[in-house]
């Protein structure tokens, strides 16, 4: 049965939870909880903007949902036991059920605290962090809680049934579960679990050999005696055996270095059915032509699986300058695949702050200056710069695993370089993301502490501004296509770092993310983060943020500041046992925290103390006086060097680079192992996101708003997919049971047929 496979499959048994658990593996009753604020926003559109804003979240929600798929075997099951619980009773009627089975109020309210973490994101493994998160109560707790709800009473069978195909995992800390990653370094969907490295790398090269991109894939390796095969599946509402005239070349079976590779689509085939319904409704709302064609190809990629119409579609997304309603959706950032190619699907939709957008215009206008102050020879800048469109969005919708800051988007390395791109600047996520409690920030001078709250918003809104558009925005790809032209000199390009000419490049249809694989998120991440640290020097930069005088100052030694403390707090986001690296861009602030104790001369300074509470604590300085001469000179050193390596495809020198200064030792002058331990006995949970809905009353939209606590986060769920909640949840379920087999290590072809 699909309950006895489930378990008996990925666990060798029933972890027992004991008392005492490693506090980075649940949730804590006090974590916070914000509301995404957008009233005023969503009041100003207009009826038409109202409608296609609507639709387009409906068509993100939808989407969204597809990362349970991608996160964990057992994410979807958990999804829908909560949502079965939370249909029939809210968290209020349900607390009375909770005390009546035996519960405690805090354990009740560590049961609400797990399923608002499962909600947020979209699977039970942090989306900042990827380490898995389990409820903070006992197993058998939750287990009566389940058994006196109303919607087991009422379906006692099928939901035995439903516990029993996710309770096993849903409390599990063994080894291979507490993180995500490929083969003995975590769980990964995304990859059957008999996946390794070399077959990730091999299907890598098929895929280039047929010119298709990994982004909307997922790889099953069968094993058959002997001998192996694989399926590449895309995503696409169109399934297995459908006719479909449209773009069937990609798809069949091949030979390719002696290995069998069968391309499928209909990988999530019910949810991209979803996705292409509501912008199909959303195509009649639309401002313009561009955004009309632009839905247009979406539709055709989710519904063939084509990451060209997607391609086609970011097109006319950048065409589409200065909208009203900004949204974008598809299979975008690759930070969760261990391999760094394949994108987790994410939608968002959001409203232009029109005050706060024209400060990054002006940034814009500003960037044709700002490039060549860059460390790098000319020859390695973009041979124009594309002047995108750069926005401070309020958000309405954000569909996915977590919520970004900021956004540089397409991801499409060909299209970026020579076709434009567009920034955004998630508004009112900095406005309550990065509040913190004076009595909550640690490791800093109590000196620094007053101006750290004074300046972190605003530093960090100059940083997310350079970050985006000039640190993503920058930088030339150098690249010989398929009829052998360059779209460099040859003859003439030299190679700073040696000297020498240029000798590698990308090739053909290489790209970023297939060249340098696992490091290109957070090598990508650091060089974006280091032009951001290099720029924020410039006054020029400061004044168009309003800006000057001393406050200017404060602005640039809060903004380094924050830099090198985050840094020290990023290594709660490494994994010793692996050696591995759990977030891109905490590994990219911990790269920046060597480079920067590195330059030496007192720049920055990181002591182990006792705190106040008697246990270990650490401190860090940073010396202002210091940051316009050292540490301006090791940024502009390190920065050089990570643009040549990425500008010419060195992935070897690249990767020696940064794997050097990513490296977490007890060996160096800092002992960063013993230092990880206190990051994680003094760190503070990452606040979750309390999001509104829109419904369609007669001709009108309304927006339906929720309170900053459990409850409100939970409801907004329910009320969010209650319109065909039970075929959602069959939908689900099936997709999930389809796949169960293919986590097991030893994966073999009769398995499972799809």
């Amino acid at each position: 049965s699909y309950t006895e496979m489930s378990c008996t499959v990925f666990a060798t048994g029933c972890f027992l939870r004991e008392a005492m658990v490693d506090s980075q593996y649940y949730l804590p009753n006090d974590i916070g909880i914000s509301k995404l604020d957008c009233v005023e926003a969503f009041r100003l559109l207009s009826p038409q903007e109202k409608m296609y804003a609507h639709y387009l979240s409906r068509a993100s929600w939808y989407g969204g949902l597809v990362v349970l798929l991608q996160t964990s075997p057992e994410s979807a099951n958990i999804f829908v036991l909560l949502q079965r619980i939370f249909r029939k009773q809210n968290p209020v009627q349900l607390e009375q059920v909770a005390v009546e089975a035996g519960l405690s109020s805090e354990e009740y309210m560590a049961f609400l605290v797990y399923a608002s973490g499962l909600y947020a994101n979209m699977g039970n493994y942090k989306s900042f962090g990827d380490t898995k998160f389990i409820p903070n109560l006992p197993k058998a707790k939750l287990k009566a809680l389940v058994w006196a709800s109303q919607a087991f009473q009422e379906q006692p069978a099928e939901m035995e049934v439903l516990w029993d195909s996710c309770s096993c995992l849903l409390y599990s800390l063994e080894d291979g579960q507490k993180q995500l990653g490929l083969g003995d370094k975590g769980i990964t969907t995304y990859f059957s679990g008999n996946c390794t490295l070399e077959d990730a790398e091999l299907a890598q090269r098929f895929l280039d050999s047929k010119k298709l991109s990994a982004y909307n894939t997922r790889l099953f390796k069968r094993v058959n005696g002997e001998k192996s095969s694989y399926e590449v599946r895309l995503a696409s509402a169109v399934r297995k055996g459908q006719d479909c005239s449209e773009c069937t070349s990609c798809c069949g079976t091949f030979i390719f270095e002696d290995k069998e590779f069968t391309v499928k689509r209909g990988d999530y085939a019910s949810l991209m059915e979803k996705v292409c319904y509501y912008l199909q409704q959303a195509q009649a709302y639309a401002a313009n032509d561009n955004q009309k064609k632009m839905l247009e190809e979406y539709s055709r990629s989710f519904t063939l699986g084509s990451v060209e119409a997607h391609k086609e579609g970011s097109r006319y997304w950048i065409k589409d300058k200065g909208p009203i309603v900004e949204s974008y959706i598809g299979f975008i950032e690759s930070y969760r695949d261990p391999f760094g190619s394949r994108g987790e699907f994410e939608g968002f939709v959001a409203v232009v702050n029109k005050a706060m957008s024209e400060r990054f215009a002006s940034l814009v206008s500003s960037a044709e200056v700002l490039l060549p102050e860059l460390p790098w020879p000319r020859e390695f800048e973009k041979d124009t710069f594309l002047k995108p469109d750069f926005t401070s969005l309020d958000v309405l919708t954000f569909a996915g695993s977590g919520i970004p800051a900021g956004i540089n988007i397409p991801n499409y390395d060909d299209i970026r370089q020579s076709e434009g791109f567009k920034n955004v600047s998630l508004g009112n996520v900095l406005a309550v993301a990065y509040a913190t409690q004076k009595e909550k920030l640690t490791f800093l001078q109590e000196e620094d502490k007053d101006l750290f709250i004074k300046w972190k918003g605003p530093s960090f809104e100059v940083q997310v501004g350079l970050h985006e558009l000039l640190g993503h925005g920058s930088g030339k790809l150098f690249v010989q296509d398929d009829k052998g032209k360059f779209n460099f000199d040859q003859s003439k390009v030299i190679n700073p770092e040696t000297g020498e000419p240029v000798s590698s490049w990308y090739r053909d249809s290489e790209t970023w993310d297939s060249k340098f694989t696992t490091i290109a998120s957070s090598y990508e991440e650091c060089r974006a983060e280091c032009v951001g640290l290099y720029l924020c020097l410039n006054k020029q930069v400061l004044s168009i943020f309003g800006h000057e005088g001393q406050d200017a100052e404060d602005v640039v030694y809060i903004n380094w500041l924050s830099m090198v403390r985050a840094g020290l707090l990023g290594l709660e986001f490494y994994t010793p046992e692996s050696k591995s690296w759990r977030q891109a861009h905490m590994q990219a602030r911990f790269v920046i925290l060597r480079v920067l104790l590195e330059a030496g001369e007192g720049l920055v300074g990181l002591e182990e103390v006792t705190g106040a509470d008697g246990k270990p604590d650490a401190r860090i300085t940073l010396d202002r006086s210091k940051i316009h001469t050292v540490g301006k000179n090791a940024i502009h050193r390190f920065l050089c060097k990570l643009q040549v390596c990425k500008s010419t495809a060195d992935v070897e020198g690249g990767r020696a680079l940064y794997d050097n200064y990513s490296a977490v030792s007890d060996s160096s002058a800092h002992n960063f192992l013993r230092l990880r331990e206190t990051v994680l006995l003094r760190k503070e949970a990452r606040k979750l996101f309390v999001q509104a809905n829109t419904r369609v009353s007669g001709d009108n939209v309304e927006l339906v708003e929720y309170e900053a606590n459990q409850a409100g986060l939970i409801n907004s769920f329910v009320e969010r997919f209650q319109d065909d909640a039970e075929q959602l949840e069959a939908d689900l379920l099936e997709m999930s049971k389809r796949d169960a087999p293919c986590w097991s290590s030893c994966f073999s072809s009769q398995d499972s047929e799809t």
